[in-house]
């Protein structure tokens, strides 16, 4: 029923791809900690790209009502985390150095068309990364931790961290209450459900679309050649008309010893299904 609190009916509404986020093999081989450090930066380099357009979207529309009052900077935003995470593990010069692959890519062209042209959809991704965040992310946060020996001071993890945030239980009640006050009729909401699930298959299909990419070049016999598929992007790339049409129904390691280390690829693969897992890990604790 329409009548449910828009926080009832996101849950409700994204439980398939929730399931199909949590049944990914790196899912279960993340939670036996079986995480390279190779893969945990280029992950946060995917996310650096993927939280700088959605709270870029998000200042655009911090006065618009249908955005505002789940406006929550200062606890939420992690953009400026990402980048602590990625001086730690890339250095001084780490903006050079990060890749945005085609399916980030992917995901910031939609984050940007959506805060620029329907803005009362924005609410669906900032309530899949965040409470995502709070909730699961606090358990990959430890098992990174141990699994890539990282100092306990936090270096390296500071995307996990929410120093605003002092209890995470009553703030997301906040957030949630915050967000069922919206004010949206009927056709808006099942809008911002269908968004909701369109955010959880743009992360999945990160590790979809690179898994056929492996699947058909060891079908043909031919090496794979990553650099096609890896090369750095500009954020601000073009986005007025959303993304192309037909593109949007597309569906998108262990330990560096225990898998074959002559195919990069295979490790961007299972890399990338990571910010598939923090939301589906966070989606499941909420």
């Amino acid at each position: 029923s329409m009548s449910q609190d828009l926080s009832e009916l996101l849950k409700e509404a994204t439980k398939e791809v929730h399931e199909q986020a949590e049944n990914t093999p790196f899912m279960k081989n993340f939670q036996k900690g079986q995480v390279s450090l190779h893969e945990f930066k280029l992950v946060t380099s995917s996310l650096y790209f993927i939280y700088s357009a959605l709270e870029e979207e998000i200042e655009r529309n911090k006065d618009n009502p249908v955005y505002a009052p789940v406006y929550f900077p200062a606890e939420l935003h992690r953009k400026a985390a990402l980048e602590k995470d990625l001086e730690y593990f890339y250095g001084s010069n780490w903006r050079e150095e990060i890749p945005c692959p085609e399916a980030t890519q992917k995901y910031v062209e939609r984050l940007h068309y959506v805060g620029k042209i329907h803005p009362e959809l924005l609410v669906a991704h900032a309530y899949t990364r965040y409470l995502g965040d709070l909730s699961g992310g606090q358990v990959l946060k430890k098992i990174a931790q141990k699994a890539l020996q990282l100092p306990s001071t936090g270096e390296g993890l500071a995307f996990f961290t929410f120093d605003g945030v002092s209890n995470a239980t009553k703030f997301k009640q906040l957030y949630r209450s915050r967000m069922n006050a919206l004010e949206m009729d009927l056709a808006t909401k099942k809008r911002v459900l269908e968004e909701a699930k369109k955010a959880f298959l743009l992360n999945i299909q990160v590790f979809e679309a690179l898994q056929e990419l492996v699947s058909k070049s060891q079908e043909n016999g031919h090496a794979v050649q990553p650099k096609a598929e890896l090369r750095p992007r500009s954020i601000n790339k073009s986005y007025e008309h959303g993304p192309a049409p037909g593109k949007e129904s597309e569906r998108t390691n262990t330990r560096q010893t225990d898998l074959v280390t002559t195919s990069p690829l295979v490790r961007w693969i299972l890399a990338l299904s990571f910010i598939a897992t923090t939301v589906a890990v966070g989606l499941f604790a909420m």
